[in-house]
């Protein structure tokens, strides 16, 4: 009797020992793909619009998948945060206010101005251009600021005020410039914002709350490259269907690559020149260059393509292929430097 128990036992531990192999195997696979995927990051949006264009027939019949993938990438990004870090908001009064000025003020009215000049009355590339400037900032943007050692929790804290704000003032920014010259259902687009980023990020931080934290310590390893391969089925399938617009690579979208390309160079350089005339200490610089910089242009692709005319997504597109380059030219000729200083200063 004691034989066929320890017999039993032995086999359970056996199995154990078996289980636990395979969910390390499996831990570290996911581990070093998401190393692999965030080398690859300034490659993987360009390569992905470059993909939907070319398999654009292919591609086309899941274009519907869209708004329920990036409501995913919301959930998976929002599990690290809790709803203290909305709190934190106070301690960061004075440059979270300047990000969202730069992010949902400067940035679109500047966009806004040059797209009259540059493309006069041609109204669907002038809101494209306004929307891949007034979208919230980059889930990514944490990213880069963790690199270069800027403050993680005001970036934090910028992503997640902004990701609720977000569905009332994008529809209100682009009523106010366009309300009258461009139809459009503000309430549709509010509402379309709310299922893919409010919601999602609610139910995150909720999870993340009742678990305490654990959560995210089981499901990140998991989904952090699941989320970056999302974000490349995101931008190829919003780049399928803008793909008829793309087969013709004519002067006019050269153009619009060059005005989108100066603009995107325009909100890093805006964010640094304030921040530099604010004094803010090198932490708080960092990542509001960062993230006055960056976008959540996934999002302002899918607003584009599902409540406007598909040219009012092209600039939005093009955008997608400049941002994770730009961030990294960024963090090398201006957030490098600036960590380096510091580090000499405190040497």
């Amino acid at each position: 009797m004691k034989f066929s128990e320890n017999r039993s036992k032995m086999k359970e531990q056996h199995e154990l020992c078996i289980i636990f192999s395979i969910e390390r195997i499996l831990f570290m696979f996911f581990q070093t793909l998401n190393k692999v995927l965030l080398k690859l990051m300034p490659i993987i949006t360009p390569t992905s619009v470059i993909i939907g264009i070319v398999f654009s027939e292919s591609l086309q019949p899941f274009i519907f998948l869209v708004p329920w993938i990036f409501a995913f990438m919301t959930f998976s990004g929002s599990l690290q945060s809790k709803f203290a870090d909305i709190k934190s908001v106070v301690h960061f009064a004075r440059p979270l206010l300047t990000c969202l000025i730069v992010l949902h003020l400067l940035m679109p009215f500047i966009a806004y101005g040059i797209g009259k000049i540059a493309f006069q009355n041609d109204h669907y590339t002038i809101i494209g251009l306004v929307l891949a400037f007034l979208i919230p900032t980059g889930v990514s943007s944490l990213i880069w600021v963790s690199i270069y050692k800027g403050n993680v929790i005001l970036t934090i804290s910028i992503i997640v005020l902004d990701s609720f704000l977000s569905p009332f003032i994008v529809p209100a920014v682009l009523q106010l410039l366009f309300g009258t010259t461009v139809h459009m259902d503000a309430f549709e687009i509010m509402e379309g914002l709310i299922w893919m980023i409010v919601l999602p990020s609610i139910l995150g931080m909720v999870l993340n709350e009742t678990t305490k934290g654990k959560i995210n310590e089981t499901l990140a390893p998991i989904f952090a490259p699941v989320s970056k391969l999302c974000l490349g089925a995101v931008v190829g399938l919003n780049g399928a269907a803008i793909a008829p617009y793309f087969h013709e690579l004519n002067g006019k979208l050269l153009f619009i690559s060059v005005v989108v390309f100066v603009l995107a160079c325009s909100g890093y350089l805006v964010s640094w020149v304030i921040s530099s005339m604010l004094k803010e200490e090198a932490g708080i610089k960092i990542a509001l260059i960062f993230n006055g910089g960056m976008r959540n242009i996934s999002a302002g692709a899918v607003i584009a393509i599902t409540y406007f005319p598909a040219p009012v997504a092209i600039p939005v597109i093009i955008g997608m292929l400049f941002q994770q380059i730009l961030a990294s030219l960024t963090g090398n000729f201006i957030a490098r430097p600036i960590s380096k200083r510091v580090k000499e200063m405190s040497a």
